[in-house]
């Protein structure tokens, strides 16, 4: 799979149609690379658009994760699931998204799209701007997340 990197500033119709960046597209090394699933993120209030093999592979991930007689687990795969669509891009490059969808995201017109390695997020370009940290907050953060280096690795 690429590494989806860029973020782009796009405006959505009123069918919900956005023009996919063709910069983005030429990122996809899927043999599929039109179609993708759509979905609520769980932690940000984006969509995330996984190409359909990584959509496989999150699949995959889970069925190894979960046990079908759990009750706490199957509520959470029908709150995981719950909105999805798959989603394709039409012979003028546009992704049609359901609308349903974009109004839970807060989506009307301006739109963000960005790259986030294996998938990419969806969010109303005024919530994507209001979700940005400030420089001193992500240094912390860098730092938290990558300044220790795993025992693994200092062993090495």
């Amino acid at each position: 799979m690429a590494s989806l990197t860029g973020d782009y500033e796009c405006k959505a119709d009123d069918k919900g149609r956005v023009l996919f960046p063709a910069s983005l597209k030429r990122q996809l090394t899927s043999s599929t690379p039109d179609r993708f699933v759509a979905k609520k993120d769980i932690f940000a209030d984006c969509l995330v658009l996984f190409p359909i093999e990584e959509w496989e592979h999150q699949n995959a991930i889970l069925r190894s994760r979960i046990n079908p007689y759990n009750r706490e687990h199957n509520v959470f795969l029908r709150e995981f699931y719950r909105g999805t669509a798959e989603v394709s891009l039409d012979a003028n490059g546009r992704l049609l998204l359901p609308r349903r969808l974009l109004d839970l995201v807060g989506v009307s017109k301006e739109v963000v799209i960005a790259g986030m390695g294996d998938r990419i997020e969806l969010w109303a370009k005024d919530r994507y701007q209001a979700a940005q940290v400030g420089p001193a907050d992500l240094a912390a953060m860098a730092e938290n997340i990558m300044g220790e280096m795993p025992t693994k690795a200092k062993e090495e």
